[in-house]
């Protein structure tokens, strides 16, 4: 097997279990790709998830700067000695890829590539990526491949794992939209239920206003008042419903971004002081940032709806590799040792079971009178 920096069975242990460590796509891909390229000493590595259409869903980089990246342009199609990988189902080994007769060329702010290494990657009979790598880091003769057979069966290895991984984060995930819908179902039949009673006593008191405004002014204008209270409180339930609807910008923005945004509606839309800290936090896996956001978004409804709070803090900061998100309000609080009716009501469980969904935890600490305060800590990837 090479000599690489990395080689042997701990490292390709240490690839193995950093694959089936994530459950998104996109970590995945990447994870697959740095792996291969440590292990096999390469200069560069890539990854192609094929579309339907002749081009790639998806294709990831490893040794590329941003820089480069942005310069090379859009993602590449199938052609060439990518469509050979996909389309042939076959390991390709290439003293100089530029010379073989199938090379079509690169971009002009394509890195330069010499010898190559590609293989697909099949579930079954189907080819669901491929990758590649190029420039070997070793010393060879000019015009010979660095990579070598035994090169070429460690990467098989690798990609035999890397489509087990692929499937199963393509699984999570379209489990993960399922879930997803039926949440955005449940919330719409609230928000219908919720703001159909509001509305239903509007109409009530406006009518008893309107009966009321000759004979006895006085009543009139105190169901008048009722009259805005109730519209108030149909918009502020029509507030909420919209930032838990409205998609979460995690992949564009980061977790801290979006946290910071959200609460900067809350604080529009409740009497209640919002407050957000959080900076210096690196990105964590996807699922992490997408529960501690959930997480986040329960504990401040419930302070914002049920515990008459006069402030909500929210707070994210750096724990070792991971983070810890922490929601305070100075609310009435409840006792936490009743924890079948205080779960249900504050959605407790459910919270619970996000944050160890994605090997977290979650502490509560509350007393009547004396507000809440709800932490969630995740491992980092």
């Amino acid at each position: 097997m090479s000599q690489g920096p990395r080689s042997g069975l701990a490292a390709v242990s240490s690839a193995l279990l950093a694959m089936s460590r994530h459950l998104e796509v996109r970590d995945v891909l990447k994870t697959i790709v740095a792996s291969a390229r440590e292990l096999l000493d390469a200069q560069y590595a890539a990854l192609g998830v094929p579309d339907d259409h002749g081009g790639f869903a998806q294709f990831v980089v490893d040794g590329v700067s941003e820089e480069q990246w942005r310069a090379i342009g859009p993602l590449p199609r199938q052609h060439g000695i990518l469509a050979a990988m996909l389309h042939e189902a076959k390991a390709e080994r290439l003293a100089d890829v530029r010379k073989d007769p199938r090379f079509e060329g690169w971009p002009d702010a394509h890195p330069d590539m010499a010898d190559f290494l590609g293989l697909p990657i099949r579930d079954g009979e189907e080819i669901i990526g491929a990758l590649f790598l190029a420039n070997k880091r070793c010393p060879k003769p000019e015009g010979s491949c660095g990579f070598t057979q035994d090169d070429e069966e460690l990467l098989s290895i690798l990609a035999q794992h890397a489509a087990i991984a692929l499937t199963n984060a393509r699984l999570y995930e379209r489990s993960r939209e399922l879930t997803i819908a039926e949440e955005r179902s449940r919330l719409a039949h609230e928000l219908h239920d919720a703001v159909s009673q509001k509305l239903f006593s509007l109409r009530l008191t406006a009518q008893a206003a309107a009966a009321l405004v000759d004979r006895d002014p006085a009543r009139a204008k105190g169901e008048l008042h009722q009259v805005a209270s109730l519209a108030a409180e149909a918009v502020d339930e029509l507030r909420a419903a919209v930032v838990e609807l409205r998609p979460a910008a995690l992949e564009e923005d980061g977790l801290v971004a979006t946290l910071r945004t959200q609460i900067q509606v809350l604080d529009r839309a409740h009497t209640a002081r919002v407050t957000f800290t959080g900076a210096g936090l690196r990105a964590l896996p996807a699922a992490q940032e997408e529960a501690m956001l959930r997480v986040a978004q329960e504990a401040l409804h419930n302070a914002l709806r049920h515990s008459g709070a006069e402030h909500v803090d929210v707070s994210v900061r750096r724990r070792g590799c991971g983070a810890v998100l922490r929601v305070t309000d100075d609310g009435g609080g409840f006792d936490p040792t009743a924890v079948r009716r205080a779960g249900r009501h504050l959605g407790l469980v459910s919270m619970r079971d996000r944050a160890g969904g994605v090997g977290g935890s979650l502490t509560v600490e509350s007393a009547p009178g004396k507000g809440t305060t709800i932490e969630m800590e995740v491992p980092g990837g």
